[in-house]
């Protein structure tokens, strides 16, 4: 299993040693971006797995509100004309609180649709089968900028009596697909924009002036022209020629292919046993063992009798048994000049994911690590 994995690490890390990949990839526009919108629904037509009223309160509050909102009032009833009047109880369990959330994508325009997620906020159990109502979705400065409302499609499924239950994927939460009408566009666009301006994902030096050069070679034919220039590791600032639009500009930069720098880095999950190892990593020449020590603790208490006709009790004597072994192991020298003779080293030992996590910290802190490492 642990030569699997290395040699997973090292393929993938073979592969992309060569790979060029597109700048619209590894890169963002400034101002292109989508935005997350929220918010709260009621979802009705539930088969008796909706809230209890009782235990959500504002469940009962938003379906007050909405049956006013209609013209029905359900706050209060009145026995007799002597009798003041008292709050009505609901008792149904087919509605059921929601949060409705979203990504709205940018220079999208009033009328279009887009996918939604629907997620239970109270004690229901399941929303299968549920509509949602309509729901007004906001972004962060308050506005409206879509309607919600439409059938749930439910992936998960809970079915259960009094002495076992069988569920798969989380009933409580769905997607309405198309469920949302844009009210509003986001401002900005790309017309509006006098110079655009490229955001790396992950940001590097190495990486940005690849890009820089990439880009003013292909404008130096194309336009004749540079039009690309550098702020600072993170963005680059493009200055677009006059006589072609932006849509049609960003499409042909968007396709440039360039092979972005990645840092010297070791990622380590211990709740996983996951190794991820970069291709730049190199460790200094150092001398490597691991020895694995077991120890094996065995409970066998001995019942004691005493002999016939005599005054002593039966007892339990405790006895325990302890075994230690220390499988031998085999001293590796580690030269890690590349990333292949690291994953060499690694197997000549042949250690569990363990095993290398605890070596690869233990080189770390003997400095002969020249690499981050980031524990998760």
């Amino acid at each position: 299993m642990t030569r699997i994995l290395l040699a997973l690490v090292l393929l993938l890390s073979a592969a992309c040693a060569h790979a060029a990949v597109r700048i619209k990839d590894i890169a963002d526009i400034k101002g292109l971006r989508e935005n997350q919108i929220v918010g709260y629904g009621l979802v009705i037509g539930l088969n008796g797995t909706g809230d209890t009223l009782r235990n959500a309160p504002f469940t009962e509050q938003s379906l007050q509100s909405m049956l006013e909102n209609m013209g029905i009032n359900v706050r209060n009833e009145t026995t007799s004309t002597n009798n003041p009047p008292r709050p009505t109880t609901l008792r149904t369990r087919n509605v059921a609180a929601v949060m409705v959330t979203a990504d709205l994508t940018p220079s999208i325009g009033p009328g279009e649709r887009m996918d939604v997620t629907v997620s239970s906020l109270g004690d229901a159990t399941s929303l299968l089968g549920g509509t949602l109502v309509m729901t007004s979705l906001r972004a962060a400065d308050g506005a409206v900028y879509a309607v919600a409302q439409g059938a749930i499609t439910v992936a998960g499924y809970s079915v259960g009596g009094q002495a076992q239950n069988v569920s798969q994927g989380t009933p409580t939460a769905g997607r309405i697909p198309n469920g949302a009408l844009i009210e509003r566009e986001v401002q900005g666009s790309l017309h509006e924009m006098e110079f655009l301006v490229l955001q790396l994902k992950n940001p590097d030096f190495v990486t940005a002036t690849r890009i820089l050069d990439a880009i003013n070679r292909f404008a130096g034919g194309r336009y004749r022209a540079q039009i690309a220039f550098e702020r600072d590791y993170r963005t680059i600032v493009l200055s677009k020629p006059r006589h072609i639009g932006p849509v049609r500009f960003l499409a042909e930069i968007g396709e440039l292919t360039v092979e972005p720098d990645t840092p010297a880095r070791v990622v380590i999950n211990e709740r996983t046993g996951t190794v991820v190892i970069g291709r730049d990593v190199r460790i200094s020449t150092v001398a490597v063992t691991h020895g694995n020590l077991s120890v094996r603790v065995t409970e066998m208490p001995v019942v004691s009798q005493p002999a016939p006709f005599s005054r002593g009790q039966t007892v339990v004597v405790p006895q325990t048994v302890v075994e230690a072994n220390e499988a031998g192991s085999q001293v590796a020298i580690l030269s890690g000049v590349d990333l292949q003779r690291l994953v060499r080293g690694l197997n000549q030992i042949g250690l569990k994911p363990s095993g290398i996590i605890a070596i690869l910290q233990a080189i770390k802190t003997a400095g002969a690590l020249q690499a981050d490492v980031i524990v998760q």
